[in-house]
């Protein structure tokens, strides 16, 4: 395996008023290309704060942040983006999936910033709705669709750009424990068929058990 992140003393500090909040607290991590990861914690212990940063959604108090040797503290906003809209996908608890669009727009709104043929964009949104089970659903508006499927789009919609990473938080938060082990499943059908590495961020135990490997968070640090 080959390294795609690696964190160094990596720390997020928050001011609030006259005091600091340490979200993330010295945190040293490495991880390979094709993990399927969970982290884990109760609420405040700093998972998503943990997320963002991976994410390239904030940027690291103290400490560094690598991504496929590119320290991400160190990269411009617009450089940021484009690495986001190149690499990385996004899973979130509420979907957010746009309701006038089907399910197919919505997968192939991720694509409208790459300026992909309108053929190619058709044959990838298809190809994606494939995967996750949802082809013959694929004109079907987030109205007529259960929450495990809006998920599904999601998870599409995530993959639409072929990111080499899918960060998921709490993707099963909304969802009852039988769609929730199919989402998360699916999930790992991605690392096992498509090397896509996968960390999700979740306070389930049974959703970070069937990860290959856990991290428990506790007050911004790793506790296990």
């Amino acid at each position: 395996m080959t390294t795609l992140y690696e964190l160094d003393h990596v720390a997020r500090v928050f001011r609030m008023g006259g005091s600091q909040v340490r979200a993330v607290d010295d945190v040293s991590l490495r991880i390979d290309t094709g993990e399927f990861v969970a982290i884990e914690g109760p609420s405040g212990s700093g998972k998503s704060t943990m997320l963002q940063l991976l994410g390239a959604l904030d940027r690291p108090s103290d400490g560094t942040i690598t991504f496929e040797s590119n320290d991400l503290g160190a990269l411009s906003e617009s450089g940021r983006t484009t690495l986001r809209r190149n690499a990385i996908g996004f899973v979130f608890q509420h979907f957010n999936l746009i309701p006038t669009l089907t399910a197919a727009e919505n997968v192939a709104a991720a694509m409208a910033p790459t300026k992909t043929s309108k053929q190619a964009t058709h044959d990838r949104v298809q190809e994606l709705l494939g995967q996750v089970g949802l082809a013959e659903r694929a004109h079907h508006l987030p109205s007529r669709l259960s929450g495990g499927e809006q998920q599904r789009v999601a998870i599409a919609r995530a993959l639409a750009n072929a990111p080499r990473v899918l960060l998921a938080d709490e993707p099963t938060g909304n969802l009852d424990s039988t769609t929730s082990i199919e989402v998360v499943d699916l999930l790992g059908r991605l690392v096992d068929e498509q090397q896509v590495t996968v960390v999700i961020v979740t306070h389930a135990e049974d959703v970070a058990s069937r990860a290959a490997r856990r991290i428990r968070m506790r007050d911004g640090r790793i506790a296990a």
